[in-house]
């Protein structure tokens, strides 16, 4: 019987496509998540459920025994790598993990300053096979971390400024995720994924209030106020601090290019941004 591929964070926005493409696909999955109840309920009986916890090192065993490729993402509120993610990488390690397929950033080469590149350095210095998947900015920021400003204040509140971002959707994340982890081929590549189309946050707020019927206003706070204000509306600083950061890279042109990756590798053409809101209308309704 062939082993199964892990998906670490497996009820996350990306994590879940990615096990539905490989189960779309005929794979096999151990799908790894804080909470095995709700692992179960969103996946059903077609993964295999374990609890998995990078600051818990009892759950290691579990979640990487008889693995030989994974699906590897860091969680938005980890910020310190060395403590709270290289156990983990060394336990993948030594259990006999041997190709990871790590959820990163693109322009990764000029932010050395973000977590993602720490993550990067290390599963190379652990001679792990590796699959970079360098991501622009997903759409689904706006139904998860930027929901409730949307939902509630009818407002999309980024530092951005003008700049323009070529967002890909999380469905085309985990149909590449698939192809890399079940098809040869893929190890030691990076692969910058982006949409097919680049939009400034003026023209994202116009979509999404042609999709919902209401008008959607791009507030566009200076790097300072932003951070301040996210604090003061509940996120923990160090996370704050960490999206300040990405959004000024993305305010100097980070998020603009555009790649035809997600098309050459899955054969099928990137989802629309208005696509996405349509399919995600109800979160903000």
């Amino acid at each position: 019987m062939s082993s199964p591929i892990l998906v670490i964070g497996a009820l996350g926005n990306i994590g879940t496509e990615v096990v539905r493409q490989i189960l779309a696909r005929g794979g096999k999955v151990r799908a790894a998540d804080m909470d095995v109840n709700k692992l179960r309920e969103r996946l059903g009986d077609s993964v295999e459920a374990v609890r998995f916890d990078f600051t818990d090192p009892t759950t290691y065993e579990a979640t990487f025994k008889g693995v030989q490729k994974m699906f590897y993402m860091r969680p938005p509120h980890i910020t310190n790598i060395q403590r709270d993610m290289v156990p983990s990488m060394d336990a993948a390690k030594r259990a006999g993990v041997t190709h990871a397929v790590f959820l990163s950033l693109i322009g990764i080469e000029n932010t050395k300053y973000v977590p993602h590149y720490k993550v990067e350095t290390y599963l190379k210095a652990i001679n792990m096979q590796t699959t970079f998947l360098r991501c622009s900015f997903f759409m689904q920021n706006l139904n998860t971390t930027h929901r409730r400003e949307i939902k509630e204040r009818n407002e999309i509140f980024v530092p951005v400024g003008k700049a323009k971002t070529a967002f890909v959707d999380a469905r085309d994340i985990g149909a590449v995720a698939a192809v890399a982890l079940l098809e040869d081929g893929h190890a030691g590549r990076n692969y910058d994924l982006t949409g097919s189309e680049r939009l400034d946050y003026w023209e994202a707020a116009r979509i999404m209030s042609e999709v919902l019927g209401r008008r959607i206003t791009y507030r566009n706070p200076n790097p300072l106020y932003f951070l301040i204000e996210t604090i003061r509306r509940g996120t923990p600083f160090m996370f704050a601090l960490v999206m300040t950061g990405l959004y000024t890279s993305t305010r100097f042109g980070m998020a603009k290019p555009i790649t035809d990756e997600v098309e050459r590798l899955t054969g099928i053409s990137p989802i629309t941004f208005r696509q996405y809101v349509t399919d995600y209308e109800d979160a903000w309704k």
